[in-house]
């Protein structure tokens, strides 16, 4: 089973996301801030990361650039999409520059999701 990680600080949608993937059997892992995610890659392995731009302490632009930085080269390639509310903030080369293998705008199309991360999963 494809182990997810998602890095929310939205309870409603990091449910939903959770509630979606579950039912494609995908094993979900959910935690509120960039720094959890870097501790939790410290000790465990993923498949894929969803990685919400604004979030307190860590923020996912930060933490995109700290995981291709890693050490451990497998985790530096980690896929990670960025969820974002405020597209205009930041475009899709600013996301690409980052490390970001794709991003998805909120509201979060579901299909779309399932979508993207099965095909970086694959």
């Amino acid at each position: 089973m494809k182990r997810v990680l998602i890095a929310e600080d939205s309870s409603v949608i990091q449910n939903l996301a959770k509630k979606i993937l579950e039912f494609q059997n995908f094993e979900i892992t959910a935690v509120k801030n960039g720094e959890q995610v870097m501790q939790l890659l410290d000790k465990e392995d993923f498949d894929i990361l969803l990685l919400d731009i604004n979030m307190p302490i860590m923020d996912g632009m930060e933490c995109v650039k700290a995981i291709r930085e890693l050490k451990d080269k497998a985790k530096a390639k980690l896929p990670v999409v960025a969820i974002t509310g405020n597209a205009k903030n930041y475009s899709d080369t600013d996301f690409k520059e980052a490390g970001f293998n794709d991003a998805l705008m909120k509201p979060l199309n579901f299909d779309k999701l399932v979508e993207v991360v099965k095909g970086l999963t694959e």
